[in-house]
């Protein structure tokens, strides 16, 4: 858990919860073929004037061209991190590929306010690039807000929407508060960076003990909270291996330096749906990039915006200008039946009160039975909107097959803990009301749940062959058999993989770890 402080005279709020990519095994991750980190470092840090000349060949290349913040690589801590993610290359293939939708996005941002571009990859440390991750400390989204610090950076929080998750807003939010804290802290990134996960309360009172003993009083120095001291160091060790993945042998998800997604304005509350069929996609598309939205549909007093694919922006526009807003939404005509009140009925048909009472111009609360009320309702079944709050918690909570306790040892972590019960890092993190990378206490009791094999998501990937790479590295690489793999590719066993070339996976995206 994160606890968050700051005070700015606009804006006092309690800040706080984010999570965490998993702390690594140091013992198991130092064994084995060694890298030479310190000699690869000082020449990722600079890159050719006629390179630099050349237009990014992708979204990463974009990123190191940013990249401003002085890595660490002899230091400890920085080096087990350097080491953990070159070593769990299925985390990072999956966690990039995670983020495809969304990291044009956030980098386009940060540039605009003139931030080191290792900010778009914190993500990754906060929620593995998961717009839906909420931690026991109520902290929810990619940047990991609670309820208080996102009203107070402008994230509106209703019974339809939650701004902390939309991945647009919640990004300008979270760009807000960095710049509030490097101006705090005099641009000293690593303080901010500690400050946006520990509080600036916190990070400030470490400087000043610091400073009346007359010891150093950079992060380095500083006697911060255990969660702290890692976070600024995983940032670090990230922004080292994805500035040289090759070296590192990290799989980073080729994704294009273009937008991914436009918005487009509704002008009405409309079905969620109905909207991805308008736009011709899947409602899981549109929810994945509409993750904001708790309900069905959008919320009927706005905002009235969708994020769609930006080749299908147009098609939506097109077809939903044919379609009058009164029939954007269900409606049904409902009887009353006695002992009815307008909350029961709302919580029937997933809608509320107040939306109740406007549609059928209700001054207050009161209804008689045998009326008849029109009541907004979805046009599919609460199983097709996977990722509504509803559908979401309702997974979270029937855990089916047979139940396994488990309790915390010192050094654990829910990557570690899955992998020896044999389940997915977020379906344990979902069963216990946690982010996927929460810090964990001893003693904590933890439940698990034998799902048959039947909770994973697939996803398709489109994997680059690297020099070294053979069919039983890449399976293993992603838990996959071999002979998937070739019938997936169309090749035999005996066909010989050429650096670049491209295979289509299906690997599982609901494991973080």
């Amino acid at each position: 858990m994160v606890h968050r402080k700051f005070a700015i005279a606009l804006l006092a709020a309690a800040v706080g919860g984010c999570a965490q990519a998993p702390k690594p095994d140091i013992a198991q991750e130092r064994t084995g073929e060694g890298i030479d980190i310190a000699a690869s470092t000082a020449e990722s840090y600079t890159q050719a004037p006629r390179e630099r000349a050349l237009p990014p060949v992708d979204i990463w290349d974009r990123l190191r061209r940013g990249f401003r913040l002085q890595r660490h690589t002899d230091h400890p801590k920085v080096k087990d991190y350097i080491t953990y993610f070159s070593r769990n290359e299925g985390y990072m293939a999956r966690v990039t590929e995670r983020s495809r939708r969304y990291i044009f996005h956030v980098t386009e941002q940060l540039e605009a306010a003139g931030h080191p571009l290792e900010l778009a990859l914190l993500p990754i440390v906060e929620s593995a690039y998961d717009p839906f991750a909420y931690s026991h400390a109520r902290a929810s989204g990619m940047w990991q807000f609670i309820p208080a610090t996102g009203r107070s950076f402008g994230l509106h929080q209703n019974w339809w929407y939650d701004g902390r998750r939309d991945v647009h807003e919640s990004t300008r939010a979270a760009i807000q508060y960095f710049s509030y804290l490097s101006e705090r802290f005099n641009g000293d990134w690593e303080l901010a960076l500690a400050a946006y996960n520990a509080g600036e309360g916190t990070v400030s009172r470490a400087i000043e003990s610091n400073r009346r003993r007359g010891l150093g009083t950079s992060f380095w120095d500083l006697k911060l909270p255990r969660e702290t001291q890692r976070y600024v160091p995983q940032l670090l060790a990230l922004a080292e291996v994805v500035s040289r993945p090759d070296y590192y042998r990290v799989p980073l998800h080729d994704i294009d330096n273009r937008p991914y997604y436009a918005a487009a304005d509704v002008g009405s509350q409309i079905d969620l749906a109905q909207a991805a069929d308008l736009a011709g996609i899947e409602i899981e598309e549109l929810q994945l990039l509409n993750p904001g939205y708790n309900r069905w549909a959008t919320d009927p007093n706005g905002k009235h915006q969708l994020l769609l694919p930006i080749e299908k922006r147009d098609t939506f526009l097109s077809a939903l200008s044919q379609l009058p807003e009164d029939q954007r939404v269900s409606w049904q005509r409902y009887t009353i039946a006695r002992g009815d009140t307008l909350s029961t009925i709302a919580r029937r048909y997933e809608t509320t009160v107040a939306a109740i009472r406007q549609v059928n111009k209700l001054r207050g609360n009161t209804i008689r039975a045998g009326h008849t009320l029109l009541i907004p309702t979805a046009s599919g079944a609460g199983a097709q909107y996977a990722y509504t709050l509803d559908q979401r918690v309702s997974r979270q909570s029937s855990g089916s097959g047979r139940k396994t306790s488990y309790t915390v040892r010192p050094g654990d972590t829910l990557w570690e803990i899955s992998r020896s019960l044999g389940v997915e890092v977020r379906q344990l993190a979902s069963w216990n009301n946690m982010a996927p990378a929460d810090t964990l206490r001893p003693g904590q009791k933890l439940v698990a749940y034998d799902t048959g094999g039947n909770s994973r998501t697939t996803r398709k990937l489109s994997y680059r062959v690297r020099n070294g790479d053979s069919l039983y590295r890449i399976a293993r690489k992603f838990s996959l058999e071999i002979k998937d793999i070739l019938r997936w590719n169309k090749i035999t066993e005996k066909s010989y993989l050429q650096p670049g070339q491209r295979l289509t996976l299906f690997v599982d995206s609901a494991s973080s770890g």
